[in-house]
């Protein structure tokens, strides 16, 4: 069961663990632990994944950049979302979770290393390079219920592959 409690704990255990990761070696990773404009980061070039609790309007974002994610769902259909993109869309990847519930440190750095230097990821990041090209064209002439159809067929059809 998740409360405010246990997000409020989770989120400080990531922050915790990447900052841990981010000391070792400045040059390789930024932490901002507030608000931030998140298309703007997403849509920036540095940018090779992005760690999401998988809510709807963050997966969207993500598509439209072209950046595949690490899914670390919270509640409600944020489990759905995170499966849909890791098993159906193959564009993310889910960290294991051991006995207890928790993510290890190791288990985070395995699966960043994953989606940033291993064949899978690149793998993800020519899928949601793909959905990227599916969105834009989806919005090139605004947005309409025939093009949101268009766009979900086309994402259907990818996962099928």
């Amino acid at each position: 069961m998740y409360t405010s409690v246990s997000c409020l704990n989770w989120l400080e255990y990531v922050v915790k663990c990447v900052l841990k990761m981010c000391i070792r070696d400045r040059e390789k990773g930024l932490v901002v632990a507030s608000w931030a404009p998140q298309v703007q980061i997403l849509g920036h070039s540095s940018v090779g994944g992005f760690l999401s609790h998988c809510g709807w309007n963050s997966i969207l974002e993500s598509v439209q950049e072209g950046v595949p994610l690490i899914t670390w769902p919270l509640f409600a259909e944020q489990r759905m979302n995170a499966v849909m993109l890791a098993e159906g869309l193959k564009v993310a990847l889910r960290p294991r979770f051991d006995e207890d519930g928790i993510v290890e440190k190791e288990e985070i750095a395995k699966v960043i290393k994953c989606l940033m230097e291993e064949e899978i990821g690149k793998g993800m990041r020519q899928r949601m390079m793909t959905l990227k090209g599916f969105t834009a064209q989806a919005l090139k002439d605004g947005s309409s219920r025939q093009t949101l159809l268009q766009l979900t067929s086309e994402w259907e059809n990818l996962s099928e592959n």
